[in-house]
């Protein structure tokens, strides 16, 4: 009996889009096709990067970091959500949505420290012009990029070992969402679950709310040092160099707090689960197209790219 009923807590139901199943293999062909999208782009983007020689800056270099993040940020949910869509919800082990959880938070954190580092440069770009290929050598490249993912992956394994004395509460094993997100899967525990939601919510808070400011205090430089220039072809010039950088963040941040930071309590569970699909699913997908759209470097770098292939 006691081998049973561990066996039984052991696994857990993920509902996800289960309701939407009746629509038969519409929603599946599009978020498939959005995955697919969100992949190809990412890629193809680490390959112009790397194809071309003028593309090989601090820049594209902490690009090419953060599009390898959302390949994995992504590819760690949609394949569950795909299985929900065609299943009506998918059945998984508590070691398996642990670990995605951990996966998912890790990278997530390690984003908002890439996006810092990307912002960082900028900012010796514009601000420190004359000493920018000093102090943005290509060791200290590697330093800032290395050190986001591990950032990333420490600090978060702090909040997952914070489970390991919890037990598993009694009652059906079932989490209304498709993903294993921070705040259901500390529902699923009894006992000192506050010093988990408080470890939680300090590290992802300091991880995510830190970098946005380091961001912003770059910005802030940046704005008083184009302003100071006299021409406004100049101008333009400087800020156009960040506006792709500026987007992805606006579209990064604006769907945390859109989902983390709006109150979203009394919201039905399906409308909860549709916000939390425009920062896990659609904003990886669109960071490759700012890219390509706003930045006529990256537009030739994949137009040779596309030459050779063909």
């Amino acid at each position: 009996m006691s081998a049973e009923s561990g066996n039984q807590t052991s696994w857990l139901t993920l509902v996800g889009f289960g309701r939407l199943k009746q629509l038969g293999f519409l929603p599946f062909a599009l978020f498939l096709a959005i995955y697919m999208a969100t992949v190809g782009g990412n890629i193809l983007l680490v390959l112009a990067v790397v194809s071309s020689r003028t593309l090989h800056t601090p820049m594209y270099f902490f690009l090419c970091h953060f599009s390898m993040l959302e390949i994995g940020y992504t590819t760690n949910i949609v394949p569950r959500l795909l299985q929900s869509f065609l299943e009506g919800g998918v059945v998984i082990s508590l070691v398996s949505c642990l670990a995605q959880f951990y996966v998912f938070a890790s990278l997530a954190a390690a984003e908002c420290l890439m996006l810092s580092a990307m912002s960082y440069d900028r900012y010796l770009a514009i601000c420190h012009p004359l000493h920018y290929p000093v102090l943005m050598s290509t060791w200290y490249c590697g330093c800032l990029a290395t050190g986001a993912w591990f950032s990333g992956f420490f600090f978060s394994a702090f909040t997952l070992a914070l489970a390991a004395p919890l037990s598993l509460c009694p009652g059906p094993r079932v989490i209304d969402h498709y993903f294993c997100d921070f705040a259901p899967v500390v529902r699923l525990f009894c006992g000192e679950v506050w010093v988990m939601w408080g470890a939680g919510v300090s590290i992802s808070g300091c991880l995510t709310l830190t970098p946005f400011l380091l961001i912003v205090t770059s910005y802030v430089f940046i704005l008083r040092a184009v302003l100071r220039i006299p021409s406004g072809h100049g101008r333009q010039k400087a800020f156009s160099t960040c506006s792709s950088h500026l987007s992805v963040v606006a579209v990064f941040y604006g769907t945390l707090i859109v989902v983390y930071v709006a109150p979203t309590d009394h919201m039905a569970p399906l409308l909860r689960k549709a916000f939390s699909v425009l920062y896990t699913v659609l904003t990886p997908m669109v960071n490759p197209i700012i890219y390509s759209l706003k930045n006529q470097e990256v537009k030739w770098a994949l137009r040779r790219l596309w030459r050779r292939l063909l």
